[in-house]
């Protein structure tokens, strides 16, 4: 019990006080954590794989560097990667990406706003001025396993 001619023992009041505050924010926080990784939020990935018409490689990287990369970012669509193989041939006609999307429906209603995006069909009209860049797309909507590094 506190006194007042007591110095000390307001130290001893305040000290269960301070430890059942302690243990109240822990538990809070530990609820909020634990209500987080019960409902974790799944997102969805989208592998690409361009087959690019002979000769136009540079052309596709140099678009995507320079401005698609850009617009992807504007429509909610992550990039997670880009590459090239190292290989020949195959390091002259193929051209992979992955992006990451909330979720199926989102990926979809994504890239309806990217292809009508003003911006996008300048740049895609500009830079196929001398014909397609790209002869087909192979396109895979994927999810994490439970043990992949991306859950």
């Amino acid at each position: 019990m506190f006194l007042p001619n007591e110095p000390l023992s307001i130290l001893n009041y305040m000290k269960p006080y301070y430890v059942f505050s302690f243990l109240c924010g822990a538990a809070l926080i530990l609820g909020f954590s634990t209500l987080r990784g019960s409902n974790p939020s799944h997102h969805v990935y989208e592998l690409r794989m361009y087959h690019v018409n002979p000769g136009k490689i540079d052309a596709l990287k140099a678009r995507f560097g320079d401005h698609t990369d850009a617009i992807f970012k504007r429509h909610n669509m992550r990039s997670v990667g880009y590459w090239v193989p190292e290989d020949a041939p195959s390091s002259q006609n193929l051209f992979i990406y992955i992006l990451e999307h909330p979720s199926r429906q989102e990926a979809e209603k994504n890239w309806a706003a990217f292809q009508a995006d003003p911006e996008w069909k300048k740049v895609k009209t500009e830079s196929e001025a001398n014909g397609p860049l790209v002869d087909h797309i192979d396109r895979y909507f994927m999810d994490p396993t439970s043990y992949s590094a991306l859950n």
